[in-house]
């Protein structure tokens, strides 16, 4: 994709590289928007995929196979950050149903224009990650994410943490 590629052909080189690619669901979205979708013939139980102008959503062992369509509904309805539209889509999938099973972990991942994930926050093995992920984006790290980034890109530059050799 880095080289201009579209993005049906990457995914149709990955699909034809990958063993047991199946078993698995991949989701490609570029920085334009444009998405393209593998769902293997041997995904695991009700599962699903919707795509929007710059969305895509994808899930197995779901309670219902339109949640990625309710999924990417609430992303493109939502306002704010990348992370809190995320965030918005995995809400509206718990609060449809979620999983066939009780959903145990949670996470959200945004890559910037840093290079790197300026994102990587999960809630692993909790009775309810996604209010969890919740209050850890939006009161702990959205307000400090920016400083964060900006001390990896120009330390000196950046704002202090009050520690020393940070005067």
């Amino acid at each position: 994709m880095r080289d201009g590629r579209p993005v049906a052909e990457v995914l149709a080189w990955v699909v034809d590289s990958t063993p047991d690619i199946d078993y698995r669901q991949l989701l490609v979205i570029d920085r334009a928007g444009r998405s393209a979708i593998h769902s293997g013939s041997h995904v695991l139980g009700e599962h699903g995929h919707a795509q929007s102008a710059h969305a895509v959503a994808a899930g197995n062992l779901l309670a219902r196979a339109d949640l990625p369509q309710l999924m990417v509904d609430a992303f493109e309805a939502a306002d704010g950050d990348l992370e809190v539209r995320l965030l918005s889509a995995l809400k509206a999938a718990v609060a449809a149903g979620g999983e066939e099973g009780p959903v145990r972990s949670a996470g959200v991942a945004v890559v910037r224009d840093a290079g790197w994930r300026v994102t990587d926050l999960r809630v692993d093995w909790a009775d309810h990650p996604v209010e969890l992920l919740d209050e850890i984006l939006v009161e702990t790290w959205l307000p400090q994410r920016d400083a964060y980034v900006a001390r990896g890109l120009t330390p000196a530059g950046a704002p202090s943490y009050g520690v020393r050799g940070d005067e």
